[in-house]
């Protein structure tokens, strides 16, 4: 399934129904009176967010979307119909907002969070409502109120638990193909992923979080070149980072640094979240030199950086690695 992480939908909620002029017309009851029924609401459009959807596909290929309309008023003070809500679900972390303005309408987040979108129109008053003391036979009903139309662009930013930042070919999918069972694209050129690519890490038997492999990031990301903004967005929700340099980099305390600029360029908030650093393809190195080229690299990112050795190739150091974001996690949750 492809993964769409921002769609332009057109939503129309349901008109109301008109009441009714209608009048009892009974056996030995002359002039019975007003008998009109008021009209049905109209259908509203409602976002719903579901966990089980990662992707705003379904709506690339439907973006119009109707709700129906009430029913009328009908006679003996039957009242119309209501029209059925037109609910719209989409994954969580979906943000709805107004295309040209840019204004946000909200944001459904949790399972089954709801947000309407067009509410839908009210019924019409039959003419039984009218009918008052010096109004015995009121002829007259109001029609439904119309319901709403507009067009609304949905975004998808990715709710993960971690979320892996760095440059081309630093080893991301392999990572995430190597502790989830997600099974990204891999390749040995750049951008080889061109979509986020979620998957859960089983630390122990109930224990467990969601990790998502973020499309390469480069040099200006932030002013939109590369992939850009259409990605950086997706790490706004990410509770805690992690940045994968491989061994091969020229120099990784710059590499890091970069990294960390273009996500503060973006947003200062993203360079303050909970942080670690992954040192990849660890099997370049010869076994025996893992613990004093750790030492040495740990010295020259300082205290203040919490640095780890993997090889997802070699399942070297993952398990340390998915413990120690476990536990980051649990500390961000609470």
């Amino acid at each position: 399934m492809r993964f769409i992480d921002q769609v332009t939908i057109y939503v129309r909620s349901g008109h109301g129904g008109a009441g009714s002029v209608a009048f009892r017309r009974e056996k030995y009851v002359p002039k019975g009176g007003p008998a009109g029924g008021n009209g049905g609401q109209g259908g509203s459009v409602i976002l719903q967010a579901d966990q089980h959807l990662y992707t705003l596909l379904d709506l690339r290929y439907n973006p119009h979307q109707r709700a129906p309309r009430g029913e009328g008023g009908q006679g003996n003070n039957r009242a119309g119909k209501d029209g059925r809500d037109l609910v719209l679900r989409v994954p969580c972390g979906t943000i709805a907002r107004i295309p040209d303005s840019g204004d946000l309408l909200g944001e459904v987040i949790q399972h089954n969070d709801q947000l309407i979108l067009a509410r839908g129109g009210r019924g019409g008053k039959g003419n039984t409502f009218f009918k008052s003391a010096t109004r015995q036979v009121p002829r007259y009903a109001q029609p439904g109120e119309p319901g709403e139309e507009k067009t609304i662009l949905l975004e998808l930013k990715m709710l993960a638990d971690v979320g892996l930042v760095g440059f081309p070919n630093a080893g991301k999918s392999t990572l995430v193909a190597s502790v989830s069972a997600a099974r990204p694209k891999i390749a040995d050129y750049p951008f080889t992923t061109l979509t986020p690519s979620p998957g859960v890490v089983r630390v122990d038997e109930y224990e467990s979080f969601v990790i998502a492999d973020i499309p390469g990031i480069i040099e200006g990301a932030s002013e939109g070149k590369g992939l850009g903004l259409r990605f950086l967005k997706h790490i706004e929700r990410n509770a805690v980072l992690l940045f994968l340099i491989p061994v091969s980099s020229d120099d990784m305390v710059m590499e890091f640094e970069r990294l960390l600029q273009e996500l503060y360029n973006y947003d200062p908030k993203l360079s303050k979240k909970r942080r670690l650093i992954a040192l990849s393809k660890a099997d370049l190195l010869p076994r025996d030199r893992h613990a004093d080229y750790l030492d040495q690299v740990r010295r020259r990112f300082g205290s203040e950086e919490d640095v780890f050795l993997i090889s997802a190739a070699a399942n070297f150091g993952l398990d340390i690695l998915k413990r120690e974001l476990w536990e980051c996690v649990q500390q961000e949750q609470v």
